[in-house]
């Protein structure tokens, strides 16, 4: 009997136990189904940027490249971001050199020379050399690719900024031979060769697909930071607009340019005595003096000695 007692309290003590937990789990908060469809998430995307170690090179180089990008984003935030993709506009929009590369460049320079910067700081200054050796590394490859855009936008525009009076002048005289200004900027874009001729090529292709000459112009003083290209273009959609002669304004504008630039060379020849002073300072005297001193400064020390 008691035997029989013991094995139906141990089926009831079942049963309630199997209950329980049917329903605990038909009653799962909807809230943890959803976080754990997220944690399923998150291991799929971790997963997928994790190559398993049988993966072929290229997958793994994939894999690598999208944490850099991944990095440099971090790195990189919205109004960085404009800013880059403006100076990149200003350099010319290289092809080979998009704002993603540029950021994914940002995120491999800042390991690569932070590593080796504190490999460097270890064998010249040990523990505090490493940390200072590596947080200068990184922020100089984390920086380098932004300064090497802005390089290269600033020497495009000075170019820009160099060609522009003559490319007036021809255009001047394109204008007053009888060409109108759509047909002297085809032939300035035809027959030479540098930035400004590639932004007048790119107002032509605009033009061709439906803007209207106004808006074309206006965009290329948006793409460059030349004052007098803005300004040139400024005077050429209100001459249009209000209908002065279009080769009375060029051939003002291309005089004010040659001025600006008879201008800017004065100023250049006058830097020039200042820009040489410190390499005269710093290693011509130096040199001067002991060739002038050196003798009399041996006599004096063979008399004293003696």
């Amino acid at each position: 009997m008691s035997m029989i007692l013991v094995a139906a309290l141990g089926s009831l003590f079942a049963a309630i136990t199997v209950g329980v937990l049917a329903l605990s789990t038909a009653r799962q908060p909807r809230g943890v189904a959803t976080a754990l469809a997220a944690l399923d998430a998150n291991y799929a995307a971790d997963a997928s940027l994790a190559a398993p170690a049988d993966a072929p090179l290229s997958e793994r180089i994939s894999t690598l490249t999208s944490r850099f990008a991944r990095l440099g984003r971090a790195l990189t935030p919205m109004g960085a971001l404009a800013r880059l993709e403006n100076r990149l506009e200003q350099a010319g929009s290289p092809a080979a050199w998009p704002a993603e590369r540029i950021v994914q460049a940002r995120g491999a320079l800042l390991i690569a020379l932070g590593l080796w910067g504190g490999l460097l700081g270890v064998r010249f200054g040990g523990l505090g050399g490493f940390v200072l050796a590596a947080v200068a590394g990184g922020a100089f490859g984390a920086y380098l690719p932004i300064l090497l855009a802005y390089n290269t936008a600033v020497r495009r525009q000075q170019k820009i900024r160099s060609a522009l009076p003559d490319i007036l002048d021809v255009l001047t005289i394109c204008v007053e031979a009888g060409l109108g200004f759509d047909a002297a900027l085809a032939q300035v874009a035809m027959n030479g060769k540098g930035p400004l001729q590639a932004e007048i090529g790119r107002v032509l292709q605009e033009m061709q697909i439906g803007k209207s000459r106004a808006e074309a112009l206006r965009s290329m003083a948006a793409r460059t930071s030349v004052v007098e290209l803005r300004t040139f273009v400024s005077s050429i959609v209100q001459a249009t607009e209000l209908g002065i002669p279009i080769a009375s304004v060029l051939r003002e504008q291309a005089k004010e340019m040659r001025i600006l630039r008879r201008q800017r060379a004065e100023e250049a020849a006058h830097k020039v005595p200042i820009k040489i002073l410190f390499p005269l300072v710093f290693f011509l005297f130096p040199a001067l003096f002991i060739v002038v001193i050196g003798p009399g400064a041996l006599r004096i020390v063979a008399v004293f000695s003696n």
